[in-house]
């Protein structure tokens, strides 16, 4: 299993060390079926494209772009390996039966299998638990008030007054405020005692004592917060952030904020639609669907493969 460049990589490393491979994904818009698109290739701040009305044709033409993109190279280190070319790249990394390790009520596979062929396999969501302990400051800050909003962008970067932006939306619905610093560097406008900017952190533990969650849409999470039936606002960059953001709005759970760098006035609209009692309820009777078993039917298989 790998992501990014690595995948294309991978099985071929697998054939050369005789081991048996998996293609793997956390999201079932990236794999291929005439019941959705691929997701859209826009980097962070882009609008994804218009809904298709070809999925067939847009899976082809995906197919094409990693064959011209990747073909000649993959094939060139597999004949130097002493392996058989690869045909088309994407079959080659997805095989005939990819796993989907996501949630099947949050991200559930749109419809039969492929005619093509090609089937999926349904672990749901690979969730490791966390028992590590908040920090002493952390415990402290949640004690002294009301549940606060938690921000954070995970690996995202983000626009240089992001963090400005989230501590007023916070203040202007009379919220305190817990922002993720993440490798976007956010951090609160000011050093005010409504406000608390944190490193790494237990989310399994901290979702389930915050008001709302604001992220930008990762598959991992998104499931957390489901999970802790905390209220979303998802304020999508690229890929599958754009499926999970859509997710999150159709089952009620939250706001789909629009794929543009928030303003202080958009994020406070959508938080406050967001902290809206019906959608808190929605999110907590959500929350009781989440599956936490992923990682266990994804294990038994493994071990059945290698029997």
């Amino acid at each position: 299993m790998a992501g990014g460049g690595l995948q294309i990589a991978a099985r071929s490393v697998a054939e050369l060390r005789g081991v048996p491979y998996v293609h793997v994904s956390y999201c079932p818009t990236v794999l291929p079926s005439p019941h959705h698109a691929p997701p859209p290739l826009s980097l962070p701040g882009q609008k994804p494209a218009p809904e298709p009305t070809d999925n067939r044709a847009l899976w082809d033409e995906d197919a094409r772009r990693l064959n011209a993109t990747f073909g000649a190279a993959l094939n060139s280190h597999r004949a130097a390996a002493g392996l058989d070319p690869v045909a088309d790249v994407r079959s080659h990394i997805v095989t005939g039966l990819p796993w989907l390790a996501a949630d099947p009520t949050l991200g559930p596979w749109p419809g039969p299998d492929d005619p093509d062929g090609r089937t999926v396999f349904r672990t749901g969501a690979w969730l490791v638990p966390d028992d590590r302990p908040l920090a002493p400051e952390l415990e402290a800050f949640l004690a002294a008030g009301e549940p606060p909003v938690f921000f954070g962008f995970g690996s995202m970067r983000a626009t240089p007054d992001l963090g400005r932006v989230m501590t007023r939306a916070a203040r202007a619905l009379g919220r305190r405020a817990v922002v993720s610093r993440g490798w976007a560097g956010l951090s609160p406008v000011d050093d005010a005692p409504d406000c608390l900017a944190l490193g790494e952190v237990n989310q399994q533990a901290l979702f389930r004592r915050v008001a709302a969650v604001v992220h930008h849409g990762g598959a991992g999470t998104t499931t957390t917060a489901a999970l802790a039936g905390a209220p979303q606002v998802v304020v999508p960059q690229m890929y599958d952030q754009h499926y999970w953001a859509g997710r999150v709005h159709g089952l009620g759970i939250g706001t789909a904020h629009p794929p543009v760098p928030p303003t202080t006035d958009s994020l406070t609209d959508a938080l406050r639609r967001t902290l809206h009692p019906d959608t808190t309820a929605r999110a907590r009777s959500v929350a009781a669907a989440v599956r936490t078993d992923g990682t266990l039917v994804a294990a038994r298989r493994l071990l059945a493969m290698a029997e």
